[in-house]
């Protein structure tokens, strides 16, 4: 097991929803991870809190089976009957006053048998339109309230809302019941081992932090494609669409990592107020049309497999404009940034599953060699890999075998995988253990998310007012009016 230079107070964990795929997949196999580490608090407890009619007994073997199925470390029966003496489940709705004194009295109860000091973090695994109502149950039997000496905090799941006005309603409602230092926003992006790279590779080198600027970058990229479509998610996805699923979170968090001044230091607030300043200073184009592109996947062969297109989905509008693909171009209207355009863009059905950084450089000049011999030389670029394959590459010129003088591209390659023993913990078991030891480095706070609607907001509206999407065969890498987007700046999309 390893250990962290400070180990979280003793506390519980109360996830409402339990019963749901997030709950099953990613957070219970993380709290059995956490454990099988040794990184849990003494005490701990997980209550689940959902519609079905479960005993106690029943809940950990549906805990069992997904940490079986689930978990990245090996199933051990010691970590396992450790875990299993603090589980809890309480059945009812979230209208259902009497529920919540169940859950009120539950908490009491292992509370006082644990002692863990009153410490409960409550997580919100739950569809967006319950979260008020949760969040005022809580409010009403006295689970959010403060007591000196201990902490009550919420965790939220994406989406922050659907626009910035409903963005500050979700904020101002929860912020009625919890301090805002007590409430965290789970971006799993942040809790990425290689989106926290961002930090160090830039920040704990010397070779790059010089060249990171105008002078030397020509153009950022920041992708993330999915080869699956939206599988059973229609209810969620249509109406919302692949900008406000992913750009407005996950990708402009990724350019603000990225563009971003060095923090005094990697105190929260201190990497929070770096961050706002660059999305303050973010800039849309002035030309919408010209500049961003969004689209939906037809019917079409995908890797021999013929799949269908979004309006053929089931539970999908045939005449539905949701974008399953968004592309835009944003500037950063600051000394260092002036100039330089980030495209960022995510689709569904792409040609394969990949998020990465692609900062490319300018071109050198060229003078010594003859243009034959460096025709086929692209420009240098420093290219972060987030997932699947995680590491980072850097592309550079290098001359070709023989007796002539010709440059080719090379790659020079870090993968962390070969690099490091221990494998990387999951996003989940880094982002429950930070909300347990109050460390909201890797949260957003919710002056990025409204900044981040104040970005997205004029593209959407101009989108619903300016025509259908576009269309773009499922497997391929978008639509042609994706690549006449670059093509007027002369450049081009990278093909990962």
């Amino acid at each position: 097991s390893r250990t962290r230079e400070v180990d979280p107070e003793p506390a519980h964990l109360v996830i409402f929803g339990v019963t749901g795929d997030l709950s099953r997949k990613k957070l219970m196999p993380a709290v059995y991870d956490l454990a099988n580490r040794g990184l849990l608090p003494p005490g701990f407890s997980l209550i689940g809190f959902a519609r079905r009619d479960w005993e106690d007994e029943d809940f950990a073997q549906v805990v069992h089976d997904a940490v079986k199925e689930h978990a990245r470390t090996p199933f051990r029966e010691e970590v396992w009957q450790q875990l299993i003496q603090g589980m809890r489940f309480v059945q009812g709705n979230f209208d259902d006053d009497e529920a919540f004194e169940t859950l009120k009295a539950t908490i009491e109860e292992l509370d006082k048998a644990q002692g863990t000091g009153g410490n409960f973090a409550f997580y919100l695994s739950v569809p967006p339109k319950f979260f008020p109502k949760v969040v005022q149950q809580l409010k009403k039997h006295g689970l959010a309230d403060q007591k000196e000496g201990s902490w009550r905090r919420a965790v939220i799941e994406k989406p922050f809302g659907h626009d910035l006005a409903s963005a500050q309603e979700l904020n101002q409602l929860v912020h009625d019941v919890f301090p805002p230092n007590e409430v965290f926003r789970i971006d799993h992006y942040l809790g990425k081992e290689t989106v926290q790279n961002i930090l160090a590779l830039r920040f704990a080198n010397t070779m790059w932090e010089p060249i990171w600027n105008r002078s030397y970058v020509d153009h950022v990229q920041i992708t993330m494609a999915e080869d699956i479509g939206i599988g059973g998610r229609a209810g969620y996805y249509d109406g919302i669409g692949a900008a406000r699923d992913v750009i407005q979170n996950h990708l402009l968090q990724l350019l603000a990592l990225t563009a971003m001044e060095e923090p005094g230091s990697f105190h929260p607030k201190a990497l929070v107020a770096e961050k706002l300043k660059v999305l303050t200073a973010v800039e849309l184009p002035e030309d919408l049309g010209a500049h961003t592109v969004r689209a939906q996947y037809e019917h079409a062969w995908q890797g021999g497999e013929e799949v269908l297109g979004y309006c053929e989905e089931d539970g999908i509008d045939p005449k539905s404009t949701t974008d399953t693909y968004a592309a835009i171009k944003l500037t950063i209207n600051n000394r260092r940034w002036a100039g330089v355009p980030f495209y960022l863009r995510t689709g569904k059905r792409l040609g394969r599953r990949v998020t990465e950084i692609a900062v490319v450089f300018k071109r050198a000049p060229y003078l010594p060699f003859e243009s034959s011999a460096t025709e086929e030389l692209g420009g240098n670029a420093l290219v972060i890999r987030v997932q699947p394959d995680e590491g980072v590459t850097v592309r550079f010129g290098s001359k070709v075998p023989g007796t002539s003088m010709e440059v080719r591209d090379v790659t020079m390659d870090f993968a962390y995988g070969e690099s490091f023993t221990e494998s990387s913990p999951e996003a989940y078991e880094r982002l429950l253990l930070d909300v347990l030891l109050g460390d909201a480095n890797l949260f957003p706070r919710h002056q990025e998310v409204e900044l981040s609607w104040t970005i997205l907001d004029p593209i959407e509206e101009y989108w619903e007012k300016h025509g259908k999407p576009a269309k773009y065969a499922a497997g391929t890498w978008g639509p042609a009016e994706a690549d006449e987007m670059l093509a007027r700046d002369g450049r081009s999309w990278r093909r990962p």
